[in-house]
C-alpha cells in the first residue's frame, strides 16, 4: 500500500464498503477507474498485488483509482454472494462517486464481476469508457460480451484459468488477448509488464 493511499468507507447494499483510493498528485483526475479484486474465498482482497499494480497504472495515466473490498472482506460488511451482490457493491461505489463512463478493471473473479457490471450499467445508459480484464475467470461469462477496445491480459502459464478457455471466450467477439509469456495466474515477477501493457495500450487508444 502506498503512503498516499487513503481509506474510504461507503454505504453499500450489504452495509459498509471499504475502499482504498489513490489519486494523481498535483493535478485533477481525468476520471475514475474502479478496480476489482480476485475471489474472496481464496484470499482475494484490495491488497492483491495485481490489483495494486492496476491501480498504480491508472494513477500514472491520470485517473483516481478506487479499490473496494467486496462484501465480507476486510472492513466491508456482509457476506460473499457468488458474484451477484458483488456487482451491486461496485455499482454502489459508482453511484456514490456520481461518475459517468467509469473505467472498469479487475483481476480474475473481479474481472468477471466487472463484465457483469458493464452489462448492467450499459443498459442504464452509463456504459464504461473502457475496460481492463486480467486473468479473467470466464467460466460463467459465455453470454457477456465486452466493448471492442477492452484490454484483455492473460498469463501464458495460467493454471487457474487456462489460456485456451480465455481464447475460446474471446474468439466469438474478435477480441484480442495480450498474452504475457511465462506468466502464471498472479503474474509473479511480471507485474511491471502488466503495468506497461495497460499504459502503452491506453496511449494508443
Amino acid at each position: 500500500m502506498r503512503a498516499s493511499t487513503r481509506r474510504e468507507m461507503l454505504e453499500g447494499p450489504a452495509g459498509k464498503i471499504e475502499c482504498a483510493v489513490d489519486e494523481p498528485e498535483g493535478r485533477s483526475a481525468r476520471g475514475v477507474a474502479l478496480v476489482a479484486h480476485p475471489h474472496p474465498l481464496y484470499g482475494g482482497t484490495l491488497e492483491n498485488k495485481v490489483v495494486q499494480s492496476l491501480a498504480r497504472a491508472f494513477v500514472d495515466l491520470g485517473y483516481a483509482a478506487w479499490r473496494p473490498n467486496f462484501r465480507g472482506v476486510g472492513a466491508s460488511e456482509g457476506r460473499h454472494d457468488e458474484g451477484r451482490g458483488e456487482v451491486e457493491d461496485l455499482e454502489a461505489v459508482i453511484a456514490h462517486l456520481k461518475v459517468s463512463k467509469p473505467v472498469l478493471a479487475g483481476f480474475s473473479f473481479g474481472a468477471s464481476v466487472q463484465t457483469r457490471l458493464a452489462q448492467r450499467i450499459g443498459q442504464e445508459g452509463n456504459a464504461p469508457s473502457r475496460m481492463v480484464l486480467v486473468g479473467l475467470a470466464v467460466k460463467h461469462l459465455e453470454a457477456m460480451p465486452v466493448p471492442a477496445d477492452t484490454i484483455l491480459i492473460h498469463g501464458e502459464e495460467d493454471s487457474t484459468v487456462p489460456l485456451a478457455d480465455v481464447l475460446a471466450w474471446a474468439r466469438p467477439q474478435d477480441l484480442p488477448v495480450v498474452v504475457v509469456p511465462g506468466a502464471d495466474h498472479f503474474f509473479h515477477r511480471r507485474l511491471n509488464i502488466l503495468r506497461a501493457i495497460v499504459g502503452n495500450n491506453w496511449q494508443r487508444a
